[in-house]
């Protein structure tokens, strides 16, 4: 059986797979559906769950992949996201990685799919199969609670340049689940924007992510001064993660909504 990747690319089932892993999140996944044993890379901000993961080699960042360090371990297969990975690093190595998997998941229940393939590509089925069921249930109860009022939000990812998501990001339907909307301000998934008027205006609170960049409670205490709205800092492993954290998330989301 063949398992279709996000572009489109056929992989069959490898139960010997040597896999390097270049998403924090999906290496945190390998590792819940029982594959750390065939971790044999990984970058250095997989760092979920720390003990397992301690002697896995590192292979650089996510941005700036050491091509010879993944050379020298010679794997089958090498995991990568569209959104966290570049393009031409994914074209290289598949000049000599026999198998290059990518990933893009968009919404939630996209997790769903991404759980299957890596289960039936590693022969992890039964593993995938129960992740999936824990993740689907905990979906409905999200999907199920009452909706407060709508929220107009914007969702910082960065500053110097300030940096926010786009609504067609994984982010911004996490927050659609809970009737929570990100203003649209330009073509790009993450674009940079300036603080303005017309900007604070159109929102009803800030939400400061604790990653990429790491905003802290003194981040959120000044930015509330300056702009005049709500600012509340956000945990975002929960809010951008793929795969075993977000099974986490959906929880993570229950209890931001219901706080308000």
């Amino acid at each position: 059986m063949n398992f279709i990747d996000a572009l489109g690319h056929a992989h069959l089932p490898d139960p010997n797979a040597r896999i390097v892993s270049l998403v924090p999140s999906i290496t945190e996944l390998l590792c819940t559906l029982g594959l750390a044993g065939q971790l044999v890379g990984r970058t250095g901000f997989c760092i979920h769950p720390s003990d397992v993961l301690r002697d896995i080699p590192k292979v650089g960042g996510t941005k700036d992949v050491n091509v010879d360090r993944v050379r020298a371990l010679a794997p089958t297969h090498v995991v990568v996201n569209i959104d966290e990975n570049t393009k031409p690093v994914a074209d290289l190595l598949a000049t000599f990685v026999p198998h290059v998997i990518v990933t893009h998941p968009q919404r939630p229940e996209d997790n769903l799919e991404l759980a299957r393939l890596l289960g039936g590509i590693f022969c992890a089925d039964d593993a995938a199969r129960r992740w999936c069921d824990a993740f689907a249930a905990e979906l409905a109860v999200l999907r199920a609670m009452p909706k407060g009022p709508p929220q107009r939000v914007l969702y910082c990812i960065w500053q110097d340049p300030w940096m926010t998501v786009s609504r067609g990001t994984y982010i911004a339907a996490m927050l659609a689940e809970i009737g929570w909307s990100v203003p649209e301000l330009g073509p790009d998934r993450y674009p940079r924007f300036d603080w303005n008027d017309t900007l604070v205006a159109g929102i009803d609170q800030v939400l400061l992510s604790t990653e990429p960049y790491r905003f802290t409670e003194a981040h959120a205490e000044a930015l509330e001064k300056q702009v005049g709205k709500p600012v509340q800092l956000v945990d975002g492993e929960m809010m951008s993660w793929y795969g075993s954290r977000a099974l986490a998330g959906l929880a993570y989301l229950r209890g931001l909504a219901a706080a308000g």
